[in-house]
């Protein structure tokens, strides 16, 4: 049986049905970016045509991307990824929970074993969010996430959102790791005169809250990561490298692609990435036309060892 993406954002308590945080205080709006039409998204890559530059010390893997494998064998299926090449991975909360049925200590010395890092995880943040952040300090880990928010009615439902996140950084802070966000389309789609990424960022304390863009999810709409990256130097420390179908209709999500035979100019927006402060380069993929999750994991390897920023 696959692993619904939808089911687990609603297991994850992340769909905004309604709020928990009201009587919340926050900064006044500010204009949207202008986010759109770039020419850094069509351009055509491949695993071979990479721009010059250094290429990267290491990368990471969105768990997620293998969703339907791991619970049957997380053990070997995390020595496989490790066999790619992959240094980093990104969690998130499985069947077996984050650590895949492993205590948090245990994990993180499979991971040594395997000469990997468990640098952050995507949660549910409206559960357990203190226990969380202190299992996560206690092994080192960078970041606690969260993956998913839904769109929101109005601007103030997003501040209040910012405001939900200070405190998760607070949280965050007091056990030596960091909050961040991860984007959807729906925050780069202008409401009542303002970009929701926007306010999300200009509302939130950049000592204890960061954001983790998700390329795809920017492009997706019509926004140009490039220019948001620009515009906020040192606020994206981590990405997720995910491609999208050259085919794939305006707007299209259910569109990723294994990495160069996408539409996504990489060597260009992670050049950028790299020069705005941008630390975890996190691949993740959810769609494996003509191959197999585990396979185009592998693809996907070995095109961000070619990588050159």
């Amino acid at each position: 049986m696959t692993y619904d993406r939808r089911k687990f954002l609603k297991t994850g308590g992340l769909l905004a049905s309604s709020f928990a945080i009201g009587g919340l205080a926050c900064n006044d709006e500010t204009k949207p970016a202008d986010g759109n039409g770039a020419d850094t998204t069509g351009k055509d890559t491949t695993a071979t045509a990479v721009a010059t530059g250094q290429p990267l010390t290491s990368f990471g893997l969105q768990l997620y991307s293998l969703r339907d494998d791991l619970p049957k064998d997380p053990k070997g299926i995390l020595k496989q990824v490790s066999a790619f090449g992959y240094k980093q991975v990104e969690g998130f909360e499985g069947p077996k929970g984050i650590y895949w049925g492993m205590t948090n200590t245990d994990f993180k010395k499979y991971m040594d074993d395997l000469g990997m890092e468990l640098v952050s995880t995507h949660c549910n943040i409206e559960k357990d969010f203190e226990k969380k952040a202190a299992e996560a300090g206690a092994i080192g880990m960078k970041y606690l996430i969260s993956p998913y928010i839904g769109a929101q009615k109005t601007v103030d439902d997003y501040k209040k959102y910012a405001d939900k996140f200070n405190k998760l950084g607070d949280i965050c802070k007091k056990n030596g790791l960091r909050f961040a966000y991860h984007n959807h389309g729906y925050t780069f789609e202008a409401l009542d005169g303002q970009m929701p990424q926007d306010i999300l960022m200009q509302n939130t304390n950049p000592e204890t809250v960061d954001f983790e863009m998700d390329i795809f999810w920017v492009v997706t709409p019509g926004a140009d990561p490039v220019a948001w990256l620009k515009k906020y130097p040192n606020r994206f420390r981590l990405c997720h490298v995910k491609d999208r179908m050259k085919t794939a209709p305006p707007k299209e999500g259910d569109a990723s692609c294994d990495l160069g035979t996408g539409s996504i100019d990489f060597p260009t927006v992670l050049k950028v990435a790299k020069d705005n402060g941008m630390q975890y380069y996190i691949v993740e993929q959810e769609k494996y036309e003509g191959s197999t999750p585990i396979k185009s994991v592998e693809t996907d390897a070995a095109y961000m060892k070619n990588l050159q920023i």
